[in-house]
């Protein structure tokens, strides 16, 4: 049983994430900000019923907080649904870097895409520069686009910018480490 959550509000440089797994009676939390080390607290609890209550119980709690449910990970069975609705949100943020409008719709806009893509901004969030130009939301969009149409083990290359392993895995792709590499084209 695990969970990734993360807090994004731009205005107030709050771009953090919550993460829990319970194995064994043991329940592991980290938390940090979104690309920076985390810390992390292992709650030894002596069994597996005691762990999934602390489980709920913190997740709760941080749901109460205003935390969301997001992803680590893309996998092909289940975050199609998240990476349309990505582009969609680039749609709405992409005007608003046209015209330099940082108004309400591209703070909401962007706060939701940064949940379901959660993306290293540095210490600092400057909302206004995230994306500089169009050219960056339309490169952030092509990406995202390729991650529908490509297969996996090519969808892992272009993430990481290394060639794919030999052997075929399950279709995962860190969102960690997709974030990081291409976030702007270089």
């Amino acid at each position: 049983m695990e969970i990734y959550l993360v807090f994004v509000d731009a205005i107030q440089n709050s771009n953090k994430f919550w993460a829990a797994i319970v194995e064994d009676g043991n329940l592991t939390v980290q938390w940090g900000r979104v690309g920076y080390q985390a810390q992390t607290k292992v709650h030894t609890l002596g069994n597996h019923q005691r762990a999934v209550a602390k489980f709920h119980n913190l997740v709760a709690e941080k749901k109460m907080k205003g935390y969301g449910e997001s992803q680590p990970e893309i996998d092909t069975s289940r975050s199609v649904v998240d990476i349309r609705r990505a582009i969609q949100l680039l749609n709405i943020i992409r005007p608003a870097v046209a015209l330099q409008n940082f108004g309400n719709t591209y703070i909401s806009a962007l706060n939701e895409y940064l949940k379901i893509v959660p993306t290293p901004l540095g210490m600092q969030i400057d909302y206004h520069g995230i994306y500089r130009t169009v050219a960056d939301v339309d490169y952030q969009m092509e990406l995202l686009n390729s991650l529908l149409t490509t297969p996996a083990p090519q969808v892992a290359a272009v993430a990481v910018r290394h060639a794919p392993e030999a052997a075929a895995e399950p279709k995962v792709i860190s969102l960690k480490t997709i974030s990081k590499n291409f976030w702007r084209h270089l």
